[in-house]
């Protein structure tokens, strides 16, 4: 017991300092100023938390190591996807615009007249998509590794649940960094920021520079 909390202190600690500045944190600023805090919580304790089981499998159990260089060039491409996709949903909501000139109908059904309640689908419909994008950009990232090894030399069920407390920590530093001034960024401008940033994530990735 007081092997696996030991483990637990040391990895939260490690990968607390290890994650501040890292791109998922940067990623979690961004999901911080698009979602609400609940809700980018969940996805990050979701994606950091399926990121370390596989390096707590295939480090303290399997002992054995991370595939790293076909790991960076699948979740380039995948990050390249989500650049196209945050794109597009930039282009979208500026075409949604009403013209110069012209008055918004406010009459429709379709208009949204206030920001969807933490218990709606379209809320809550995006931590698995938060948990997805953080659990790919840390395969093979250097936390990864370094759960993988913690975790090959002490309990690895306290190295788990350390590394996960540790990154989402770190992330929901981001967040809420990107909750405080998102509120005064438009949607269009926020996409488009959010597109330039996964693409320069996943052309690092593919070229290897990380």
């Amino acid at each position: 017991m007081i092997d696996a909390v030991t483990a637990l202190v040391a990895a939260f600690g490690v990968v607390f300092v290890a994650e501040l500045g890292d791109k998922t944190q940067l990623l979690a600023l961004g999901f911080g100023a698009r979602h609400r805090l609940r809700v980018v919580a969940c996805g990050l304790a979701l994606g950091y938390g399926s990121a370390n089981l596989v390096a707590v499998i295939v480090g303290g159990v399997l002992g054995a190591a991370l595939p790293e260089r076909p790991i960076e060039i699948v979740s380039g491409a995948v990050f390249i996807g989500f650049a196209l996709l945050a794109l597009r949903r930039g282009l979208d909501t500026d075409a949604e615009r009403p013209a110069e000139g012209t008055t918004p109908d406010t009459t429709s059904t379709d208009v949204e007249e206030s920001p969807p309640d933490d218990t709606g689908r379209t809320s809550w419909g995006a931590v698995g998509p938060i948990g997805l994008a953080i659990a790919i950009a840390e395969m093979g990232d250097k936390t990864q590794i370094t759960t993988a090894t913690l975790a090959s030399q002490s309990a690895p069920i306290g190295v788990w649940v350390g590394a996960t407390l540790g990154a989402a920590a770190s992330g929901m530093i981001g967040a809420a960094a990107g909750r405080t001034v998102g509120h005064r960024i438009s949607d269009r401008a926020i996409s488009i920021a959010s597109a330039a940033l996964f693409a320069v994530f996943g052309v690092v990735m593919l070229a290897g520079w990380f």
